[in-house]
């Protein structure tokens, strides 16, 4: 099945959001929580190291995916799989920027 994610990747994981603290991207994660459900959105195709964008629901972005993440996840979304997210945990400015959003993203092959 074309959908089916590389052999060696979790179908259900957690990680980090990286970027946050660009442009207003922090001040949506003051308004976020967790529990909230997020969107990951790839990179369009063509580009050389595509990432994986997280925004809120209401389609603002709050960051994106680690570089190791990105890899395998964007060239898959962009195939026609399907991931959903969600907010696990979300720190104030007293935590790294790199530390302030927990996801968990569950991959699905396409319905």
């Amino acid at each position: 099945m074309p959908f089916d994610l590389p052999a060696d990747q979790p179908a259900t994981f957690r990680a980090t959001v990286h970027g946050t603290v660009f442009g207003q991207r922090a001040d949506h994660l003051d308004a976020l929580a967790a529990g909230d459900p997020l969107l990951l959105i790839p990179d369009p195709p063509g580009e050389e190291d595509p990432a994986v964008w997280v925004h809120l629901a209401e389609g603002d972005p709050v960051g994106h995916l680690p570089p190791e993440i990105n890899t395998w996840l964007a060239p898959w979304l962009l195939k026609g799989g399907q991931a959903s997210a969600m907010a696990v945990r979300v720190s104030g400015a007293e935590v790294p920027s790199w530390k302030r959003l927990l996801i968990e993203v569950h991959c699905e092959a396409e319905i």
